[in-house]
Formats: C-alpha cells, structure tokens, sequence
C-alpha cells in the first residue's frame, strides 16, 4: 500500500470522515467549525488535495457530493508512525520510549498500558 503523508489538518478531515462517513462539505464544515474555524471554501480546498492524494475519494449524491475516507485508519497511523520513527528516532522504538522515560513522561497508567501491550504481543508470538 502507498503511504499518504497527511498534514495536521488533513488528519481532522480524515478522523471526522473514519468516524462516521460519507459526509458532505456542509457537514464537514459544521463538523470541524468550533474546533478550527474552518470555513467551506477551506474544507474544498483542502479535500481537492486530498482526492489527489488518494486519502479521500466521493460519490455524487441527490444534492451534494458524499465523501469517504480511501485509505484505512490502521493503514495510515502505521505509516504516520514509522514515518515519525524514521524521521526523529532512526527507526528505533525503544529510542523513542526510553528517551520519554528519561523525561518522567510517562504516567503510571501509561507505564502499566505499556506492559499490557508488551506482554500480548508476547503471547502472540508464540
């Protein structure tokens, strides 16, 4: 699969469309106002980029286009993350958790969440 590299605000489209698609440019619009002060010439704008792209794809409706998501949640956090690995941590995980441990980052909550996922990971290697 071809990684798609999504900026800030395209990461706000594209939650709203996983959350709940299709939606149309109004429902964007209303959907991401309070928390942007987008306007719809913006939200066009930006979904332009992102059809090419190929993050986003639409199926015309009775009154207004429908738009989807065209790639996976996973698909693309997975890539975002080795993308963001690769770029400030060489590639390395443990870089990245041993460099938030160092700080005192991590909660005891976080920490506890951590071994959980480890310790499945774990099972499922076996």
């Amino acid at each position: 699969m071809k990684r798609i590299s999504l900026s800030d605000g395209e990461w706000n489209i594209m939650n709203v469309l996983w959350e709940a698609a299709p939606k149309t440019i109004t429902q964007l619009t209303a959907a991401l106002k309070e928390s942007t002060g987008w306007s719809k010439h913006t939200i066009i704008t930006m979904l332009g980029r992102m059809k090419a792209k190929g993050a986003v794809r639409y199926e015309e409706g009775i009154r207004a286009k429908q738009y989807y998501p065209a790639v996976e949640r996973t698909e693309t956090v997975l890539g975002e993350t080795e993308s963001f690995l690769d770029k400030v941590y060489s590639g390395s995980l443990g870089l990245m958790v041993n460099t938030m441990i160092e700080k005192n980052s991590l909660s005891k909550e976080e920490i506890d969440e951590l071994y959980a996922i480890l310790r499945k990971a774990e099972e499922d290697l076996k």
